[in-house]
């Protein structure tokens, strides 16, 4: 088994809706993003996946987030709360739909909120 890992960042604020009916006041975060992919063999380069590709994906993943409230995006404005661990599932399967051309597995998608306090999707 091999594995890659790449590592993106964006800027996004948020506010958790709380239990009872609270909701926090709205922040920003400099989220970082470290994507983990595996495969039983390489492929004809002798890689995993090509780091471009990954970091591509990503990137456009990432985008439609940069410097947006989340509360005002779908899913977190109507079905999920936009809490760390949501952040790093959409990034999860956003990111295994567009991977599913190619022999890869995601193995997880570890989201930094802030230095110490990481959520980590594992699909």
């Amino acid at each position: 088994m091999f594995a890659v890992e790449v590592t993106s960042s964006f800027h996004a604020e948020h506010a958790l809706r709380m239990p009872g009916g609270n909701v926090e006041s709205t922040h920003s975060h400099l989220f970082h993003v470290t994507v983990k992919l595996a495969a039983e063999q390489l492929d004809a380069a002798e890689t995993v996946i090509d780091f471009h590709i990954v970091e591509r994906l990503l990137g456009e993943i990432l985008a439609s987030w940069q410097n947006k409230n989340l509360n005002d995006l779908e899913p977190f404005r109507s079905q999920f709360n936009p809490t760390a661990e949501r952040i790093a599932q959409q990034i999860g399967e956003r990111l295994q739909a567009a991977l599913a051309a190619y022999c890869v597995r995601l193995m997880e998608v570890r989201l930094t909120e802030a230095p110490g306090c990481v959520a980590i999707f594992v699909p």
